[in-house]
């Protein structure tokens, strides 16, 4: 099986505007990446005209748009002003998917990284409500421009709202499927989930994004995970879009603290694009 492989830019660049996408997508191309994730940390970091034109002429798919939750993006438990100017932001996410073809807007839409606190069972399922409340506006919009919003959840040090696929799928219940799913990132999975195959079969239908990497933020395949079972279990799931490789340079200090990376995990940042590019080719081809 050929396996559709994408490459986020975060490997080496944050914030990702147009000089890091000029200088990152060729060489993606060049290397053999079908797709590119498109992180938008603030909406005006990127051209979406320039971005998609850049995409046309290196013959690279938009995997997605990626929405960054720093402090003070939340849909839960904030203040009005605050969820206005998060729905506003994601606003801008669709917009940017739509002008660049991706299909689908992917992050933790629904509090800021890192934010956690203890809830009782009554008042998670108020979040919930809470959450779809304040999502619905920005899914109706998303399902209007032909983009999905793709749904991802932390582990428990990096949120305590949604950490699992079935905290996930409880909470997305009663949005519609066509414009809301789940966005799997094997690193939080590994954490969180007690088998990677298990949970990709758990979110059968509703997978709309999927980032991999090794357990410990590195080059995917460098690790113990479960990679065969992973990997058949997707398209048994229903999922045939890309595997975009997602993980972080420790050069940046603002992504270096957010994503706790605090060494290096690879040889290069390029190894970890390379390396796992070939390791899932070559996974892919042995199913």
């Amino acid at each position: 099986m050929r396996l559709s492989i994408g490459a986020n830019p975060w490997i080496w660049h944050s914030p990702v505007d147009d000089a890091a996408l000029a200088e990152t997508l060729p060489r993606l191309a060049k290397w053999g990446f079908d797709a590119v994730e498109l992180p938008l940390e603030s909406p005006d970091d990127w051209s979406y005209a320039a971005t998609a034109e850049l995409l046309k002429r290196h013959e690279l798919l938009p995997a997605a748009v990626i929405a960054v939750m720093p402090p003070g993006r939340d849909l839960v438990r904030a203040d009005p002003g605050t969820v206005r100017g998060t729905q506003d932001y994601l606003l801008h996410c669709v917009d940017a998917a739509q002008l660049t073809g991706a299909p689908v807007v992917a992050g933790p839409i629904y509090a800021a990284v890192g934010r956690t606190w203890r809830m009782s069972q009554d008042e998670r399922e108020a979040a919930y409500a809470e959450w779809r409340e304040h999502l619905a506006p920005v899914a109706e919009q998303a399902l209007a421009a032909g983009v999905r919003l793709a749904v991802e959840p932390l582990n428990r040090y990096e949120t305590s709202l949604l950490n699992t696929v079935g905290q996930t799928l409880h909470a997305l219940a009663g949005l519609p499927p066509a414009a809301v799913g789940v966005a799997l990132d094997t690193y939080h999975q590994n954490i969180e989930e007690r088998s990677l195959p298990g949970a990709v079969r758990q979110a059968a239908g509703r997978i709309a994004h999927v980032q991999v990497c090794a357990n410990d933020r590195g080059t995917p395949g460098a690790d113990h995970l479960d990679w065969p079972g992973f990997l058949r279990a997707l398209p048994e799931a229903g999922y045939t879009g890309p595997l975009c490789v997602e993980s972080f340079t420790a050069h940046n200090d603002s992504i270096a603290v957010a994503a706790s990376v605090w060494r290096p995990l690879a040889q290069s940042q390029d190894d970890i694009a390379v390396a796992g590019l070939d390791f899932l080719r070559r996974a892919g081809a042995a199913l």
